[in-house]
C-alpha cells in the first residue's frame, strides 16, 4: 500500500484525535476536528464497538499516518524495534521520533510532518553539514540538523517557525532558530512523547 495522499482532515475525523496532519489549520484552531468531531460520512455520528482487532488496528493505523509511513515502512520498522532489546512498544516510538523528517518537524522547521519530509526530500536540511535527502534517517544523539544557506529566507519555512514559535520546541532537541539550526539532543521518554497512540496494541496486532 501507498502512502496515503488525499485529504488528511478526513483522517483525524475518522479517528476522532489529532494527529497533526494539518499544520496551519491547526495551529490557528480551525481544523476539520474542531468544527466537526465525528467520523465523515453519512453514518458519522453513530458509534458501533469496536472489536479487540479493529481498536489494534487503529492504533497501528494512527501512527503510520502521523509519521507518514507506508504500510511496507511500518511492518519493517516494527521487525526492527522487535529485533533491539528492550520494550517493542517503546522501541517503535523511539525510531519514529528518530527519523529525519520528524526532528525537522519537532524543530520548528515545518508545521507538519509531511511538510517536513518535502523539505528533506527536496534537499533543504543538512546532518552534521552534509546534504541529507532522505527522510528515513534515524538520527543519533548529538547529531545536527540545520536549514542550507540557500534557503533560509524559504517563505514557508520562516512561517512555520513564527507559527510554532508560540507552541514550544520538545525537550529532546535544542534549537537556534535566527541560524536555522539545531541538534537532536537525545532519544525520548516514553512518556515525554504526547501522542495519541497506545503501541501496546500495535505490537498485539504484530505480534499475531
Amino acid at each position: 500500500m501507498a502512502r496515503y495522499i488525499g485529504p488528511v482532515e478526513k483522517i483525524e475525523r475518522r479517528f476522532g484525535v489529532s494527529l497533526n496532519l494539518k499544520g496551519e489549520r491547526r495551529l490557528a484552531g480551525k481544523s476539520a476536528l474542531e468544527k466537526r468531531p465525528f467520523a465523515p460520512g453519512q453514518h458519522g455520528q453513530k458509534k458501533g464497538k469496536s472489536s479487540e482487532y479493529g481498536l489494534q488496528l487503529n492504533e497501528k493505523q494512527k501512527a503510520k499516518f502521523m509519521y507518514g509511513l507506508s504500510e511496507k515502512q511500518f511492518a519493517n520498522l516494527f521487525k526492527l524495534a522487535r529485533r533491539m532489546s528492550g520494550n517493542t512498544g517503546f522501541n517503535i516510538i523511539a525510531l519514529l521520533e528518530r527519523r529525519l523528517d520528524n526532528v525537522v518537524y519537532r524543530m520548528g522547521f515545518a508545521t507538519t510532518r509531511a511538510g517536513a519530509r518535502q523539505i528533506v526530500t527536496h534537499g533543504h536540511v543538512l546532518v552534521d553539514g552534509q546534504p541529507v535527502n532522505i527522510p528515513s534517517m534515524k538520527l543519533k544523539a548529538g547529531q545536527a540538523v540545520s536549514i542550507v544557506e540557500g534557503k533560509k529566507n524559504n517563505s514557508q519555512i520562516q512561517k512555520s517557525l513564527e507559527l510554532t514559535k508560540q507552541t514550544g520546541i520538545v525537550e529532546w532537541v535544542s534549537v537556534d532558530k535566527d541560524s536555522m539550526s539545531g541538534v537532536f539532543t537525545r532519544v525520548p521518554d516514553r512518556k515525554e512523547v504526547n501522542i495519541p497512540i497506545e503501541e501496546r496494541l500495535i505490537v498485539e496486532l504484530y505480534s499475531k
